[in-house]
């Protein structure tokens, strides 16, 4: 990585963790995506059940496989038999002790802010897990909400095309404003602080580029 963006993405997440520790949430400062990676281990205890969101970033980090690991009960929503079980997955998932999970974009005012196909992450995130861990690359972070909007706008073309959904934008590449049956973007969510349930919410900011 060029110096001059590791550079740039450490003064974004930096702003942010002071940004988010304002708003009541607990931020933490991550300078690659293996320290964020080490740090949610270190902050969910062996045995504790464990959901998670549909997140390249989650993925990419490694942390499905260790999950699956006799070290937790993880909430299996990806080898499933169909839609229909992976449905009863997202219900039961609210029980668990810990989610983990990313954002599509979190505002210079500490909004964090989600779009959902099925709306499981966008759900669980406001009220559901007792503990909830985001980790989110600095190139997440936005200045308001109309552009967390368009961001989502320009990645969810690839999520669906990554989840393999059958709808408009995967064909034109950009948004149209679909209103098809396979849509990824059903139900969104904006958590405007972190202090209804001071100490649920951990926002990991990396000082790197992940996830769509």
């Amino acid at each position: 990585m060029h110096w001059v963006k590791k550079w740039y993405w450490q003064k974004t997440a930096e702003d942010a963790v002071k940004i988010l520790n304002d708003k009541g949430y607990t931020a933490m400062y991550a300078e690659t995506a293996d320290d964020a990676k080490q740090m949610v281990l270190d902050l969910i205890p062996e045995g504790s059940s464990v959901a998670v969101g549909g997140s390249v970033t989650i993925g990419d980090m490694g942390l499905i496989d260790i999950f699956r690991s006799d070290k937790y009960k993880f909430y299996e929503r990806f080898n499933t038999s169909g839609y229909a079980e992976t449905y009863q997955v997202y219900r039961q998932s609210f029980l668990a002790d810990y989610l983990v999970t990313s954002s599509n974009a979190i505002t210079r005012n500490g909004e964090i802010v989600n779009t959902d196909s099925s709306g499981n992450r966008a759900g669980q995130i406001i009220l559901g897990p007792e503990k909830v861990i985001i980790v989110v690359g600095a190139n997440k972070i936005v200045d308001d909400l109309n552009a967390a909007f368009e961001r989502i706008r320009v990645v969810a073309p690839q999520n669906a095309k990554r989840i393999g959904h059958h709808c408009p934008c995967v064909e034109t590449g950009y948004c149209v404003d679909c209103d098809h049956p396979e849509s990824v973007c059903n139900a969104t969510s904006i958590i405007h602080n972190g202090r209804k349930h001071p100490g649920r919410y951990t926002v990991i900011v990396v000082a790197e580029e992940l996830g769509f």
